[in-house]
Parts: structure tokens; sequence; C-alpha cells
């Protein structure tokens, strides 16, 4: 006589394999001796507490070591100073002076005043000044003013209207030479 209506065939299997010497136990010995599938006896066996997912973290990534940019959106106009030890990316409007670590500046994105950065790329539009070690001005970049520079890479189809000024004195790597030309003037090229 079955006492359990079960679809797990291993229960039964494991009833039959019981030697016959044994005597048949009472319906509620049978089950607390009666093996339950995996899943039950995972979930019926005091165990520790499953792990906690932990949330993505906000500061440098372990395996990169880089830092998470601070976003400024399309939505977002700023009038005033930004400043952030971290990377930014610029998306929106600013009206005043940028100062990061690494600032990208988004191809619909405009700022107007002074962008500071080890590192400044530059796809929308900027009317000021820009002072980096290393610029990158994109194909749809717009520039107008001045670009102090150690390193600077310039894509066909960038607008710039200022001059570029290299600072060679301030590389620590490479020694400080007296350019031949101090700055230069660029033009757009119209087709």
């Amino acid at each position: 006589m079955n006492l359990f209506n079960r679809n797990d065939k291993t229960g039964e299997t494991r009833q039959q394999t019981q030697t016959p010497a044994q005597p048949q136990p009472t319906a509620p010995q049978a089950q607390a001796q009666q093996p339950q599938p995996r899943a039950e006896s995972v979930a019926a066996k005091p165990a520790a507490p499953p792990p906690v997912p932990t949330p993505a973290p906000q500061t440098p990534s372990a395996k990169t070591g880089a830092p998470m940019a601070s976003v400024i959106s399309k939505a977002l106009k700023i009038t005033g100073q930004l400043e952030s030890t971290e990377d930014i990316q610029i998306d929106g409007q600013i009206e005043g002076d940028v100062r990061g670590v690494g600032v990208k500046i988004g191809q619909n994105a405009k700022v107007k005043g002074t962008v500071y950065g080890d590192e400044v790329e530059l796809s929308g539009s900027i009317e000021g000044k820009i002072e980096a070690k290393k610029v990158v001005l994109n194909g749809t970049a717009r520039m107008t003013g001045d670009i102090v520079h150690q390193e600077i890479k310039v894509e066909a189809g960038a607008y710039i209207s200022g001059t570029l000024t290299p600072e060679l004195g301030k590389s620590d790597s490479k020694p400080a030479l007296k350019p031949v030309a101090t700055s230069a003037s660029v033009t757009p090229i119209t087709h």
C-alpha cells in the first residue's frame, strides 16, 4: 500500500530497495524516514543563508581601476563652475568653467568657459579655452578659443577658431624644449 501519491520516482525506487528484513514503518515514521527530493532537502536543512547580491561599486572598478564618469545629461543646463576629482561626461549645456581628470564633451553638448583636465575629448562645441595634457578633437568638434596642450589629435571635419599652444615644459618625461613656433592658427577648410 502506497501512502504517498508522488510523481517523484526516486522515492519509490528507494522504498523498493529496502531489505525485506526491516519492518515497514508506520505512516508518520515513513514520512520522517523517506528521503526527500534534493530541492526540498536543501530548503529543509538549516543551512547558511544564501549570499546577498551586492550592488556594483560606485568607486573605481577593481578589474580596470578606471573611475566611473559623472554624467551631465542632455536635459541639464548648468550655470557655474563644475569640478570633479574623477571623469566627467557632458551631454548638456554648461556656462562656466569645467575641471576634471578626463572630460568628454558629447556631440550635442555646449560649453561656454574654460575646460581643464588631463585629457579632454571634444565632440560638441566649446566657446572658451581648453587646457589639458591631451586633447582630442573629433570630427564633429566646434572649438572657438585657444587650446593649450602637450599632445593633440584633430580628426578631419573638426572646426577650430583660435590658437594651439604646445606646452612642452609641463611634461615630466620629456625635457623642456623651446618650440620654434609657440602658437598656430587653424582655420576651417571649406570644400
